[in-house]
């Protein structure tokens, strides 16, 4: 039996869950007209109505007991602080520095870090702006009208989504590509349609040698080259973020376009750095700078609030309860807005990589589940596929339902549809509808008592799914980023329960060295004996297909 599945708190929820699981949600509604009112929170402007969760009084003194019991306020204070929390690289964990909007210091090895998040910040502020005012331009004289964003993971998912999120707010002067996918069918598609005068490359990696990044930038180069430019035009049309300054001047990048990265900020919480470039030049630098700020109100809130009273805690220990007592495997996001589409895959990066862990921080394997698989799409669509499944399927799946109570260029009819079906899946989630009532609404049509009993079963809704609704006003830059860092704490809080390195990402570092060392098996300069037998099949096949005709 591990630490944590022996503490005293830990036992008393598995006696409360005991009690609970034969409690229905509606009836809890029913004996109790207040309980809508008392279930709700609002942080940093997002209304929380955490209600239809299977949750009683006790059930959340019991969750708040444990996350005291494992030092979670202590845990976090540790990470704003700058301790090396990160154990497993050595490393500090301050992700949360890049959007100090505080006059508190922030130190790394003895060393305030902010002087140079500060001086970052104002580089990001006057290169977008020499962009947009049309100052920096290419090799022939002609403004940069299109920039081509590369990156993978962290490098790619914050800026790109956050991006797509905040469409209202984009800039005119600009049109921002993304490209991430080594398939070399995406970049080409984006540079065949754009000229290459009046282009800007925006390299991503922290080392300069990301297979998937360094091999788009370097078939960026040779489009360009190709297209007329030369290496000494390089500097006009090449900018870089990465903290190897050797090897992004070596491939042409001025020096002065190269924006820091440090180590102690993990790639998927990266977008609030230099990595957030392609988003203050999609959206301006005041809009990226209210991203900040928005996140910077919630780590307010995060440190300050009580726990019982703490939106990321709050949303953590939920999800711990399904987790580890319901056997939920999996939790959805359904945010109902077109722009925030993306979101859930953004939170799925974040959720995955930090707790899709095995081991606790001292190396030993856990006797519990950990991270869930996160997924989601917008609504109303996943209405006519998959929410069948978090209906009537026989698991629990945790949804978070997310809504803009306005949103650009609103038409109210369309609006007004968007919210009812938001609010009545989350209703219909927890009511569900009884066997009788299935049965009932059989009433005559014209089916014997055998039929109607059948189709009754097939019909009914057994309800008591959980679900969190998240409301504000509107999708703002300060809402959004207030958005993506309760999810990043509500990650931290989980980490924290289940005793995990939240911050290392190994099973990603592995898959990186095995792509190099196939990819030399593949151009012929491995041994094939250093692969398995299957791989060795798969790299000959493939070499088979595209030898020389």
């Amino acid at each position: 039996m591990s630490t944590l599945t022996s503490l005293p708190e830990w036992k008393k929820l598995s006696e409360i869950a005991s009690s609970v699981k034969g409690a229905h949600m509606r009836d809890w509604f029913a004996q109790d007209a207040s309980r809508a009112n008392k279930m709700q929170l609002e942080a940093c402007g997002i209304f929380l109505d955490y209600s239809k969760n299977r949750v009683n009084d006790e059930a959340l003194k019991g969750l708040f007991d444990l996350a005291r019991a494992c030092k979670l306020e202590t845990l976090r204070d540790a990470m704003f602080s700058g301790e090396q929390i990160n154990s497993t690289e050595g490393r500090a964990v301050l992700h949360t520095a890049l959007r100090n909007f505080s006059d508190r210091k922030v130190l790394v090895d003895g060393e305030d870090v902010m002087p140079e998040v500060h001086a970052t910040l104002a580089k990001i502020e006057a290169f977008t702006a020499s962009i947009h005012s049309g100052e920096h331009k290419g090799y022939t004289g002609k403004p940069i009208k299109q920039i081509v964003a590369i990156g993978i993971g962290g490098s790619f998912l914050g800026p790109k989504i956050m991006t797509e999120a905040l469409k209202p707010h984009t800039v005119d002067a600009v049109k921002v590509h993304f490209v991430a996918n080594v398939d070399g069918c995406h970049i080409h598609d984006v540079l065949s349609s754009i000229d290459f005068e009046e282009t800007l490359v925006v390299m991503s990696s922290k080392s300069f040698s990301t297979q998937e990044t360094l091999q788009n930038t370097i078939t960026a180069k040779e489009w360009f080259l190709k297209s007329g430019g030369t290496q000494e035009d390089i500097a006009k049309h090449f900018v870089a973020v990465s903290s190897n300054v050797k090897a992004a001047t070596e491939f042409g990048i001025s020096a002065d376009n190269i924006f820091p990265m440090w180590d102690w900020v993990g790639g998927r919480y990266s977008l609030w750095s230099a990595i957030g470039l392609p988003i203050a030049l999609a959206l301006g630098f005041e809009n990226f700078k209210g991203l900040l700020e928005g996140a910077f109100e919630m780590d307010t809130h995060f440190t300050t609030a009580p726990l019982e009273e703490n939106m990321p805690v709050l949303l953590g220990l939920l999800g711990i309860w399904y987790r580890n007592f319901f056997d939920a495997q999996s939790h959805v996001l359904l945010p109902y807005y077109h722009y925030l589409r993306g979101l859930p895959a953004y939170v799925q990066q974040l959720d995955m990589e930090s707790n899709g862990k095995e081991v606790t921080q001292e190396g030993e394997n856990v006797d519990y589940p950990t991270g869930p698989i996160i997924w989601g799409s917008e609504g109303t669509n996943g209405q006519h596929s998959f929410h069948q499944l978090i209906h009537q399927g026989s698991g629990v799946i945790p949804a978070d339902f997310m809504l803009p109570l306005n949103v650009p260029n609103q038409d109210n009819t369309h609006h007004a549809m968007l919210a009812s079906n938001c609010f009545g899946q989350t209703q219909a989630l927890m009511q569900g509808k009884t066997f009788e009532e299935c049965y009932a609404d059989l009433d005559g049509k014209g089916l014997d008592d055998a039929e109607r009993k059948r189709l009754a079963a097939h019909k009914t809704m057994p309800g008591n799914k959980p679900s969190n609704t998240f409301l504000f006003d509107s999708l703002t830059p300060k809402t959004l980023g207030a958005l993506v860092a309760m999810y990043e704490h509500k990650v931290f809080v989980q980490g924290v329960i289940w005793n995990l390195n939240s911050f290392d990402q190994w099973g990603v570092e592995l898959g990186k060295v095995l792509g190099n060392q196939v990819l030399a098996g593949i151009q012929g300069e491995a041994e094939k004996d250093n692969f398995d037998a299957s791989t060795q099949q798969l790299i000959a096949k493939f070499r088979a297909a595209n030898a020389p005709k």
